[in-house]
């Protein structure tokens, strides 16, 4: 529960009034926030970001960096500290059943990272705030975004700084309040605060969407024995899977939910709600993952030994009409996604992060037209054009095996590429895009 904090009406009106300044207001620190005020700071532009939790990412959830990422994340110094990070890997395997149908070698791209980094979220957003303090920014935790208005030259985003509370007298507990509420006013503000994007609602920007929602249910677990070291996509005919493999030898199974199975079926709600006796439900949850694991994936032998974490993910196959307008953009999952297996919107979402901090620059320093950013805009969407299948998707050669024919449309999000190389990576599965 949010509430106002209670002050007097003087201190109301002396916070009102103070209007604070930047050159560019980032909302939301999550990969692509983060990287887009680096970027800024590193060009010398005065940046301020703001997230409404109290810190990076808790949980750690583990994120794939296309090879793409990994050549923009060496130009600021952090490739180095990401491979130590986090774990190589070179092949997706596609699988149907117990029969392995084809595979796709990131090796075969070249260039400096010819694999993807898997890492957990929080390390990498660690690294990337550490990076943004060496800058001389950082980022203001518990501020969130409420409202903005566009005038001629700049916004006026109106941001409320967050604290909590203790309530009840028997058992006390913490609600998030409103210490105050102040406008910041800015050359520009991008919007990188994800899936819910309050400033894409507050932008009135809506969506085009091409499919879903599609739920799946993700569970990292420590196996029992080794297992190969790729990422194995298994596409039965109602189902998208994958197995994972993640650093410190763990794993992730992410399974895709049914809505027949979702009420009787997936453990998540019931651990959420017994406490007491996690022992008895993590054991449960176990039996369920190495249930399904047999059930859509024959071939994993590797047994689970113990759950780690585990939650539910929606995602829907979507991009914005527009990615902004005036002096407000959007980048990253606040104006996209797609299925969760080619890590394709946050690893774009980088790109257009790049792309995004190179034209405020020359806006801001070289006094570039403002319509450099409807050029951004044209490119992004007909780069999500093509990921989403918009124009034509993926198309089959007469030498395509006919299971990859067939499930061509499902395999385009499932590769961890973008630009060029997800053409390639088609290539190797005889598809042309």
């Amino acid at each position: 529960m949010i509430q106002a904090a209670s002050q007097n009406g003087t201190q109301r009106t002396r916070h009102a009034m103070r209007e604070e300044r930047t050159e560019v207001l980032v909302v939301g620190a999550g990969p692509v926030g983060l990287l887009t005020a680096i970027l800024l700071a590193e060009a010398g532009i005065e940046v301020r970001i703001i997230d409404r939790e109290e810190r990076t990412a808790a949980r750690s959830y583990a994120c794939a960096l296309h090879p793409r990422s990994l050549k923009l994340l060496e130009g600021m110094g952090l490739a180095a500290p990401v491979l130590e990070a986090g774990r190589r890997l070179e092949t997706i395997a596609f699988y149907d059943g117990a029969a392995r149908q084809a595979e796709v070698k990131l090796s075969q791209l070249g260039g400096a990272f010819p694999f993807m980094v898997i890492l957990p979220q929080n390390a990498f957003e660690s690294l990337l705030e550490q990076r943004l303090r060496q800058l001389g920014a950082m980022v203001n935790w518990n501020h969130r975004f409420a409202d903005l208005q566009n005038d001629a030259e700049t916004v006026v985003a109106t941001l409320e700084e967050l604290g909590a509370t203790a309530t009840g007298y028997i058992v006390p507990h913490w609600e998030t309040v409103v210490k105050r509420q102040f406008p910041v006013r800015a050359r520009f503000l991008v919007g990188a605060d994800g899936y819910g994007s309050l400033v894409r609602q507050r932008l009135g920007i809506e969506h085009n969407r091409v499919a879903g929602p599609e739920f799946f249910a993700a569970y990292e677990f420590e196996p029992e024995e080794k297992v190969e070291d790729e990422v194995r996509v298994v596409l039965d005919p109602s189902t998208t899977n994958v197995l994972w493999p993640l650093p410190a030898n763990k794993y992730r199974w992410t399974f895709q939910v049914l809505k027949s199975e979702m009420a009787s079926e997936f453990p998540e709600k019931e651990r959420r709600g017994v406490r007491f006796a996690e022992k008895i439900v993590d054991e449960r949850i176990r039996q369920y993952v190495q249930k399904v694991a047999k059930q859509r994936a024959p071939w994993f032998s590797a047994g689970v030994k113990a759950i780690t974490w585990c939650t539910e993910v929606v995602f829907e196959h979507r991009v914005v009409r527009q990615f902004g307008q005036d002096h407000c953009w959007l980048a990253g999952d606040a104006a996209h996604q797609t299925g969760p297996v080619g890590v394709q919107s946050m690893n774009v979402g980088m790109s257009e992060a790049a792309t995004l901090a190179d034209a405020l620059r020359r806006i801001l320093r070289d006094k570039a037209p403002l319509s450099l950013l409807e050029t951004c805009n044209r490119q992004w969407q007909d780069e999500w054009r093509r990921l989403l299948g918009l124009t034509g998707g993926l198309k089959p050669r007469n030498e395509t095996s006919p299971w990859v024919a067939e499930r061509r449309a499902r395999i385009l999000s499932c590769l961890p590429a973008s630009h060029e190389d997800l053409a390639r990576l088609a290539g190797q599965l005889r598809l042309d895009l």
